[in-house]
């Protein structure tokens, strides 16, 4: 299988991470943005939607979607909760994190590390998304109040949720000092078996 991959994206590494943990070999075509890479796959029509990541199959399907790819990668493993109202939690999360976390969490990260968009990051919309980022890492810090996982075991939604939680506050000036929690199933996803890191 072959990985059209942006390095630096937080939906590129959750798929690299549990390629990782399940120990799927991946061919990386790395893609960063601007790259020549980048351009030629999008003219070789690899991207179904037009972005990173993408997942080749040898039979010629390509998958697109971050979240879509981990389920097809997760499914049957250990990150794939058998019981149907687990994955059900699960896929909700996953869900969430798409709809959610991910337009806010990663946006602000991506405003600030990405010189193209410095014209975008005006100080009333990096304070807005400073306080509503503040909001979504508090939901989940409660969450995981007493409880070592999102759902029950380590599932897809861990995988989903840590790409872009775990760099919030080094790229997103983010402030989990208040959030115990949440620093403790960082660290447990950090230890988990093959976990490689996001410039691995």
């Amino acid at each position: 299988m072959r990985l059209y991959s942006m390095p630096s994206s937080g939906n590129s590494y959750k798929v690299r991470l549990l390629a990782a943990l399940t120990g799927r070999a991946l061919e990386r075509v790395d893609c960063e943005a601007g790259s020549v890479a980048l351009a030629k796959a999008k003219a070789a029509g690899v991207l179904p939607f037009g972005k990173l990541p993408a997942l080749a199959l040898e039979s010629g399907a390509v998958l697109g979607e971050s979240n879509a790819i981990l389920c097809f990668l997760g499914e049957g493993s250990r990150f794939w909760p058998v019981d149907p109202v687990q994955r059900a939690q699960m896929l909700g999360w996953m869900f969430w994190e798409q709809y959610n976390h991910e337009p806010v969490i990663a946006v602000r990260q991506s405003l600030l590390s990405y010189p193209d968009r410095a014209a975008d990051a005006t100080p009333e919309r990096m304070a807005d998304l400073l306080a509503r980022g503040q909001a979504l890492l508090g939901v989940m810090d409660r969450a995981l109040e007493g409880r070592e996982w999102l759902v029950g075991q380590p599932s897809l939604a861990d995988v989903c949720l840590y790409a872009y939680t775990h760099t919030a506050e080094v790229r997103g000036g983010f402030d989990l000092s208040g959030m115990p929690a949440l620093r403790a199933w960082l660290d447990r996803v950090a230890a988990l078996p093959g976990h490689v890191a996001i410039d691995g």
